[in-house]
């Protein structure tokens, strides 16, 4: 089922979603379906699958030389999703992203979650790999999420990259994107941030999931500024509990968000990590508590593969 019929079919009640991580190379499936079980009791409509793109490392390789080496950390997205179809019945969403896709990786890959009765996609640029201090495109890829997002809609309308294939048959995915409740870090300012964000709309996305935020009020002026541009498909909140100390450098620094001087005067005063823990579930879950008032059709939760805090907030919040 798609998100926007799930939001449709809601009737005013709000649903809990998960966004996990595959796991690391090597691994095996266990560990995620121990991590989803538990969420299940909250009848999630779906559950997000991030893809990680090719990495890049030099070894040592003698005489002063180095080798570069392709790595792929956390291989196995549309494995997972997949399986998460199949054993526990819900709808599983995979990122696709344009770094590291060519189109024609980027066509393939829409085809086999069409085989696999995958119905959303979320759209995304993708980060920069390691060795490198900006975003690079493949040769022959899309350089933008508004690109990629184009390119599914396309499909969705049976349009090929081999303008002579005939009889083609169309794909039917309901397409996500990302939106920043403070803006992307790449983004001159807000208003360009929101420009851009509405032509991923305008190319085919019907729904928007957003970075996460600490403070409820970046989320809610977020909305009225989309909504005072013409952008007005449904936008899901994105939290992520707060569990380490190290988190206070960590998340400012990588995801370019505000964390409230209340919340950082707690975790200071906090003697250790397990005392954090618990204050960012305190956070999060007034957070959830006041966007289920507020009537939010859905609430997304960074879980990455974690599920007990997420339990707690939702059972707080409810």
């Amino acid at each position: 089922m798609k998100v926007t019929e799930h939001i449709q079919r809601a009737n005013g009640k709000t649903q809990f979603s998960f966004e996990i991580l595959p796991p690391l190379k090597g691994q095996n499936i266990r560990g995620i379906f121990d991590a989803i079980e538990p969420l299940m009791e909250f009848k999630p409509p779906f559950i997000d699958v991030t893809y990680h793109r090719e990495e890049y490392e030099y070894k040592e390789a003698g005489n002063g030389l180095w080798e570069k080496r392709t790595v792929r950390k956390r291989p196995g997205t549309v494995g997972i999703c997949s399986a998460i179809q199949n054993r526990f019945k819900v709808d599983a969403i995979p990122h696709i992203l344009c770094g590291g896709f060519t189109k024609e990786d980027t066509e393939n890959f829409l085809i086999d979650l069409d085989f696999l009765g995958i119905d959303n996609v979320v759209a995304l640029r993708g980060d920069a790999v390691k060795n490198e201090t900006y975003f690079k495109a493949e040769a022959k890829g899309n350089k933008y999420a508004s690109e990629l997002v184009t390119q599914i809609t396309e499909l969705n309308q049976g349009i090929y990259l081999d303008p002579e294939l005939e009889n083609t048959s169309k794909t039917d995915f309901c397409v996500g994107v990302a939106g920043y409740p403070e803006k992307h870090m790449e983004a001159p300012n807000f208003d360009t941030d929101l420009k851009y964000l509405k032509q991923k709309i305008e190319n085919g996305a019907e729904y928007i999931v957003t970075q996460m935020f600490f403070d409820n009020s970046k989320f809610f002026e977020f909305v009225d500024k989309c909504r005072s541009i013409g952008i007005d498909v449904p936008i899901i909140p994105g939290l992520k509990p707060l569990a380490t100390l190290n988190q206070l450098n960590l998340l400012p620094q990588r995801f370019k968000v505000d964390l409230p001087d209340d919340l950082v005067a707690e975790v200071l005063k906090a003697k250790d990590n397990a005392a954090i823990r618990e204050i960012g579930i305190e956070w999060c879950a007034q957070q959830s508590k006041e966007l289920i008032v507020a009537g939010i059709p859905i609430v997304h939760y960074y879980s990455m593969g974690k599920s007990d805090n997420i339990i707690q907030i939702i059972k707080k919040a409810i």
